[in-house]
């Protein structure tokens, strides 16, 4: 018996070495990229790139996320770079901004507003400081065909010494202007200017457009890797990108989070008093009753048959109205094609459904199918802003 389990054993050795042997002699060996996505560090900091690359030209580069930062940057020999959003800029921050680029600091910023003429101002303390001035750019004289691909409107700058110039890809949906002739120098694209730099005391500040285009995902395009170093050879350069303050409740869990959970447990308590029932356990409502879905068609039925449908439709269009004025400050004193051009850029709807949603109402009643059209398109618009 022994004997016969030792053979089979030997058998079985011999036909798992002649599998593994077949299975390796025919095994074929391959590569397989796996593309997980962008690092973290690639999320959590869009100009990641923009830094790798001014640190491999030599310059010393940090981002910051608040202006305490100001405090403790001297002005000579830096660069601060304003790219995020800062509409809660108070104008004591503002003034000192201003001050440290007239120490000897360059102050790079992203206009923000669009200049408002019947308020004299667009509300973006530092561009109305610097006297220049943001508005939308006109429309091209000429449509491209259809057929026609077009060509990208690239910002060109003209540098000493060079006879070609360098292309950068801003937003030409902007348009810089300069009425006071302040600007030393700036960069145009074929409708409109997109940079803009002049001298402010013993410094200087540049104004831009947008930043998209030294993002990760575009500062390897044309050359807008080149106008970054361009802009701030021989300093070091300080990015401010995310200048959003904490608010209460995360100030609380980050400091006292023993006396946030006593808080939450608390309250958790109070309402469980709160709620425990007093008296006989109510008897469940009987199943007829309508439902919700019910209740909300009756509704609509009653607004449309005592307003009708011009006061239903005003009612979104108002909301939308109040809705632009937030988005852009001005918007109620523009004329119609203004708004609606504003409209077109701030939801990046067509134009077609901009002036089905905002058109004037016809005198008739809609029919049931126009009037569900015009209020999705309201829907959609107000969804968007």
């Amino acid at each position: 018996m022994s004997r016969l389990l030792v053979w089979v054993g030997l058998l079985l050795i011999c036909l798992i070495g002649a599998g593994g042997l077949y299975a390796w002699s025919n095994a074929t060996p391959y590569d397989e990229v796996v593309d997980r996505g962008p690092a973290p560090q690639v999320l959590a900091n869009p100009y990641l790139a923009a830094e790798h690359f001014l640190r491999k030209q030599g310059l010393t580069v940090e981002h910051v996320n608040s202006l305490d930062r100001l405090a403790t940057l001297p002005a000579k020999g830096n660069s601060l770079l304003l790219l995020g959003e800062r509409s809660n800029m108070s104008p004591r921050q503002a003034g000192q901004l201003l001050d440290w680029a007239k120490s000897g600091g360059h102050l790079l910023l992203v206009a923000e507003a669009l200049w408002d003429e019947e308020t004299g101002k667009s509300g973006d303390l530092l561009l109305d400081s610097l006297h220049i001035h943001q508005a939308l750019s006109e429309e091209p004289a000429e449509p491209t065909p259809p057929r026609k691909k077009k060509a990208p409107d690239l910002t060109k700058l003209y540098v000493d010494n060079e006879t070609a110039p360098a292309y950068f890809s801003f937003d030409t949906d902007f348009n810089l202007t300069d009425p006071k002739h302040l600007a030393q120098f700036s960069a145009n694209s074929a409708r409109s200017s997109h940079l803009m730099q002049r001298d402010l005391g013993q410094g200087r500040v540049t104004v831009i457009t947008d930043s998209d285009l030294w993002k990760t995902t575009d500062i390897g395009k044309h050359d807008n890797a080149w106008l970054l170093w361009y802009l701030n050879q021989g300093t070091a350069v300080t990015f401010l990108f995310n200048s959003d303050v904490d608010n209460l409740l995360t100030l609380l869990l980050r400091y006292f989070p023993q006396a946030a959970v006593a808080l939450i447990a608390l309250v958790a308590l109070a309402l469980w008093q709160a709620g425990m029932r007093q008296g006989p356990i109510q008897a469940p409502a009987p199943k007829a009753r309508r439902q919700l879905q019910e209740h909300l068609k009756a509704s609509a039925d009653f607004l449309l048959r005592r307003s009708s449908q011009g006061s239903l439709l005003h009612a979104l269009q108002r909301d939308i109205q109040r809705a632009a004025r937030r988005r852009h400050p001005g918007f109620e004193h523009l004329d119609n094609t203004e708004q609606w051009r504003v409209l077109e850029h701030l939801t990046r709807q067509p134009p077609h459904v901009i002036s089905q949603a905002l058109g004037p109402l016809p005198a008739k009643r809609l029919s049931s199918a126009d009037f569900s059209r015009r209020v999705a398109c309201l829907q959609t618009l107000r969804n968007a802003l």
